[in-house]
């Protein structure tokens, strides 16, 4: 049984690693055609590093769909407990990347850090932590994530400190396929529904038949974007957030009020918008990154959406001759330095990452 954070023997967790092939695309930052896979043209891969075009939309699956296979045991130090001092200010700064349904690596993550007690309640004082979004599809207790960050929440507050979440493309794409269903919407792709994508995606009929209203107002309340002592938060790694505003505030509205307009249409193009990735990667990345942090504030991107393994290109090859699976022991720090990446990749057999901030190198 997992001990108290900062208590008893050290902590087993448990990383799956699975059979999975990748195709060529996770290794480039062109588009996503609209008659292909992601990466490739009618005619063959795309070579040169291209930005998405604007009807880019994500109508085939956005990622590989990874099967378990075996499992490897992995042993982890427990950290002790966040100090928490009334009257010394805010407590220590932590982040937590994409759980995309796995709550049990979550509460894992959280013990380890200090941040919840071995019955999973908040005991860690003034602490404040983010999620970067992304909190169902794909993994087995979507539902049942959204609970846990909505309690440690109120918990949080009552303590002295925060818990908070950032809108990810997967709530856009669960509160569109809620709302919408098979309702035709604008695709560049040809005739889309948010039904289909949300299937496409990950999307678990136990989530869909437990998500209440409750889950759906927390959802469409959530910012899209937020600074907290010099890291500019967001989801995803694009510059899209750019098209919603010239200030957090603005695109923080303008998201929130697309999506009390109800307009299929318009969240749509918000979801799509929210799925491009990799804008940081590769030549011109550094540049992409400081535009948003020029406009928004800040000194560093931090972010989920694209998972580390994608974004280093170490999660094999279309031969399959690498099974080793990937290997991620913490955040991934890129673009000149600019950019943290806080997708560990757990649906892939990775590790889900909370990390607390400022990072020490």
């Amino acid at each position: 049984m997992t001990q108290g954070a900062g208590q008893g023997p050290e902590v087993e967790r448990t990383a799956t690693l699975r059979d999975f092939r990748v195709p060529a695309y996770v290794h480039q930052s062109g588009p996503y055609p609209q008659d292909g896979h992601p990466g490739e043209s009618a005619t063959g891969p795309v070579t040169e590093p291209v930005g998405y075009p604007d009807e880019y939309t994500p109508t085939q699956r956005d990622l590989p769909v990874i099967n378990r296979g075996d499992t490897l045991q992995v042993t982890v130090d427990p950290a002790p407990a966040p100090a928490a001092q009334p009257g010394t200010g805010p407590g220590p700064l932590y982040v937590v990347g994409d759980v995309h349904g796995y709550l049990d690596e979550l509460l894992a993550a959280l013990r380890e850090k200090g941040l919840i007690d071995a019955a999973g309640q908040w005991c860690a004082g003034t602490a404040r932590l983010w999620f970067l979004g992304d909190f169902t599809d794909r993994g087995p207790d979507g539902i049942g994530v959204i609970d846990l960050v909505m309690r440690l929440s109120a918990e949080a507050a009552a303590a002295g400190g925060y818990c908070k979440a950032l809108m990810g493309n997967h709530e856009l794409l669960l509160i569109g396929a809620k709302r919408f269903g098979d309702t035709p919407v604008n695709s560049g792709a040809g005739t889309a529904t948010f039904q289909a994508a949300w299937l496409l995606n990950g999307g678990q009929k136990t989530d869909m038949d437990r998500l209440q209203d409750h889950h759906l107002q927390w959802m469409a309340r959530l910012d899209a974007i937020e600074e907290v002592e010099g890291h500019l938060l967001v989801h995803s790694d694009t510059t899209a957030y750019l098209d919603y505003g010239r200030s957090i505030e603005e695109v923080n509205d303008t998201v929130r009020e697309t999506l009390t307009r109800n307009d299929a249409d318009e969240v749509w193009d918000l979801f799509r918008k929210f799925t491009k990735r990799f804008s940081f990667r590769d030549e011109g990345g550094a540049d992409a990154v400081r535009s948003l942090l020029d406009t928004y504030g800040g000194t560093r991107i931090v972010h989920g959406h694209s998972p580390i393994p994608y974004l280093l290109g170490e999660v094999g090859s279309e031969d399959g001759d690498d099974d080793s699976g990937p290997v991620v022991e913490g955040p991934h720090v890129y673009a000149d330095g600019l950019a943290i990446a806080m997708d560990g990749g757990v649906t892939m057999a990775g590790k889900l990452l909370v990390q607390q901030l400022p990072l020490t190198n």
